[in-house]
């Protein structure tokens, strides 16, 4: 049986305990009302809402795909919080960020993941690798590969800067059918061997339905920010058929990837 998409949790934030500064946008360690610890990605952040949607997106996709991702859950912040915030810079961004945002749980003791420490087997490489040809995401190279090691197993964070055309909605249509240029600077590439089969496997689990599903968990008010079409419910239906059309396109997507990865071996 295919995995089902989740319903995501909402929870308040209670206590803001410390900003993680390697990141652009200042996502932070927070408490919630549930006593979990979250990293808190924020709507007021410089990529505003799109990022919380790429996120949310590449998150829960990647999640319907049996592929380890922290349990993302809506994050209400109060207006009380950046009151008392002695830094400017992030008293300003609690104060933008007041309503609802996004955190993921907070994986505690996990470590970055070295590809030169830890052994990733060819099938979850290409796993991991056709995921990020479908969801354009530039953010998994040797730099920063945004994976974590906890419990001697691998997890996958931050899908922020993926669906970068979303920015803009420049010429989508076009951009869904398109190769992932970036691919080649893929951390995991070499590894990838496995990516024919993947692809079969992973566009039987990807259905419309699903895709319908995660795309609806999206927040109305996310969609009509800055947002180029008329309704919210067009919104919804750009980045389902982005998705129709990106599966659809799927062996070419795999065919460059697989190109990319003889160039770099």
């Amino acid at each position: 049986m295919s995995p089902q998409p989740v319903a995501i949790r909402e929870v308040k934030v209670i206590r803001y305990l410390t900003p993680l500064r390697e990141g652009g946008s200042l996502p932070a360690i927070a408490e919630a009302d549930d006593d979990f610890l979250y990293v808190l990605k924020f709507k007021g952040a410089g990529q505003g809402v799109k990022a919380l949607i790429a996120e949310l997106i590449g998150g829960e996709i990647a999640r319907l795909l049996g592929l380890r991702i922290p349990e993302i859950v809506f994050a209400q912040l109060d207006e009380a919080f950046g009151r008392t915030e002695p830094d400017e810079e992030i008293q300003d961004l609690l104060k933008a960020s007041i309503g609802l945002n996004l955190a993921m749980h907070y994986l505690s003791g996990a470590i970055t993941f070295d590809p030169l420490v830890s052994d990733v087997d060819a099938r979850l490489a290409s796993e991991i690798v056709w995921l990020d040809c479908l969801l354009m995401n530039v953010d998994r190279t040797a730099r920063n590969t945004n994976m974590l090691m906890w419990h001697k197993e691998l997890w996958l964070i931050d899908h922020g800067a993926a669906l970068y055309f979303h920015h803009s909605w420049q010429d989508w249509e076009q951009q869904a059918a398109r190769p992932f240029a970036q691919i080649k600077d893929h951390v995991l590439l070499k590894k990838a061997t496995d990516l024919s089969a993947v692809d079969e496997h992973f566009k039987g689990i990807l259905s419309e339905e699903a895709i319908r599903h995660i795309v609806s968990l999206i927040p109305g008010d996310w969609l009509l920010k800055d947002a180029p079409f008329e309704t919210e419910e067009a919104h919804r239906e750009a980045y389902i058929q982005f998705f129709i059309q990106r599966l659809l396109h799927s062996e070419v997507l795999i065919k460059a990837a697989a190109d990319a990865r003889q160039a770099v071996i």
